[in-house]
């Protein structure tokens, strides 16, 4: 415990250090984004999307496979002279090519399909991006939160225990009863929970920044000014209407389900495929001996027991879903910057009568305070004066905290809290950077070295 109250001593003594020394608010934006393993996870997701593409593109490619067979065989024959056996090896080789000649679109609806879900994708990796910037900022806030709590705890005991001092020398000359003196080390008591409580919710506050950011808090600087969000609720809901991640990712998403629907469509209708196969007996006593065949296969499904109308159908319901989706998250979206602009004015007008409250709450402390050296008034009257100031300023300071969160929020809200929109100045993940490399489903050896740098560059 001792050691805990000296780091709270050296935290609170550096509060006013120099940023050079301290721990800023950015520091915290770029700590988390580099080191969170959601990032990570979902980074991973949307290649794994970029793939879907390029295995899409291979379907509109010949498939070139060969075979190579070995046959041992043995037969019994007839000879002149009775019967013998034949045997001998037989290796063959073929070699075969299969292309989709024409399936009415449905390989180019497939493509469609893949690159709506990796830019449906993107968006939810904004998404997470936000939610682990926004966990940073408010760990942040609240380890220096719980720190000035603590610190107002600390004077709120060493108060009291003047209180209790002098509680005391008024009871060895009779001014006060021996009920004053308990009431004031009750008091203590209460404080000396307060403070413990308090000490906990700091350590509680440090392993949240060290899963927000990826290592405990050093000296962390003042907080720097909010960034501006926008005018008016109006002008911040048509922010968020435009750019929020969850709209968009929605928007792809019913783009996928239009696109399925004409898929589904697309599978009634026939297909036409090409195959040429090249064969060579490569040993036995026809050794040296090939084939070449080409062929057209034209074939179209008349009748699966109504399992494509069933498809059609189920997929206009998957696209009347996606469309309705898009609808309520847009009611979801709008009712949170709602929530956040709210939850701001209402913090502003908690930290405007919170600045009345201490005002008034210090000025009857020190009237209390000095009616209780004149004998009007009791210990715990002073005890109950200097209750009021501590809460009065608590509220302020949380009240306070909560303003400052709240802006990072509603920008949230709007979709902005990103590393580009916070101006944090470092390398971020680039989604185009791999889908570039792999649209085109690459094969050689040149763009598989590209492949590489792009994977080693995004782990570092």
């Amino acid at each position: 415990m001792r050691k805990l109250f000296s780091m709270v001593a050296v935290l609170g003594a550096v509060m006013g250090a120099p940023a050079a020394w301290s721990e800023t608010l950015a520091d915290a934006f770029i700590a988390a984004y580099r080191n969170s393993n959601l990032l990570d996870q979902n980074q991973a997701v949307l290649r794994a999307a970029d793939e879907d593409v390029a295995l899409a593109v291979a379907r509109l490619r010949p498939v070139v496979q060969y075979t190579v067979q070995s046959t041992y065989g043995a037969s019994e024959i007839d000879t002149p002279t009775g019967s013998d056996w034949n045997d001998g090896l037989t290796t063959t080789l073929n070699l075969s090519a299969n292309l989709t000649l024409l399936d009415f679109g449905r390989t180019k609806l497939g493509i469609q399909i893949a690159e709506e879900s990796v830019l449906a994708t993107r968006q939810a990796l904004v998404g997470v991006e936000q939610n682990v910037l926004l966990d940073a900022v408010s760990a942040y806030v609240d380890v220096r939160l719980q720190s000035e709590i603590v610190a107002l705890r600390q004077s709120n005991q060493r108060l009291i225990t003047q209180e209790l001092r002098a509680a005391q020398d008024r009871f060895e000359v009779g001014d006060v009863t021996r009920t004053d003196v308990a009431l004031a080390e009750a008091r203590l008591a209460e404080a000396r929970s307060g403070l413990s409580a308090a000490e906990g919710d700091l350590m509680l506050a440090r392993e949240r920044y060290k899963a927000a950011t990826g290592a405990y808090p050093g000296r962390l600087a003042a907080l720097p000014r909010a960034p501006s969000t926008a005018g008016s609720l109006d002008a911040a809901q048509s922010v968020a209407l435009r750019t929020h991640p969850s709209i968009r990712q929605q928007q792809h998403q019913a783009k996928i389900a239009d696109l399925a629907v004409a898929l589904s469509k697309a599978d009634m209708a026939p297909t036409l495929s090409g195959r040429a196969v090249i064969g060579q007996d490569l040993g036995g006593e026809t050794g040296g001996l090939g084939n070449r065949s080409v062929g057209l296969t034209f074939n179209q499904t008349l009748y699966a027991g109504g399992r494509l109308s069933a498809l059609y159908r189920q997929s206009l319901a998957q696209q009347d879903q996606a469309r309705a989706a898009l609808r309520q998250v847009a009611v979801v979206v709008t009712e949170n910057v709602g929530r956040a602009w709210a939850g701001l004015s209402v913090s502003a007008a908690s930290i405007e009568s919170g600045d009345r409250q201490i005002r008034a709450a210090q000025t009857a402390f020190d009237g209390v305070r000095e009616e209780a050296t004149l004998g009007a008034r009791t210990t715990l009257d002073v005890l109950n004066a200097e209750q009021d100031l501590l809460d009065a300023r608590a509220n302020r300071l949380i009240a306070e905290a909560n303003r400052y969160v709240g802006v990072y929020q509603l920008l949230a809200s709007m979709g902005l809290l990103t590393a580009e929109h916070l101006r944090l100045g470092i390398p971020t993940f680039d989604p185009q950077a791999y889908y570039n490399a792999v649209r085109n489903a690459p094969a050689t050896s040149t763009q598989g070295k590209k492949l590489d740098r792009i994977l080693e560059k995004i782990g570092n």
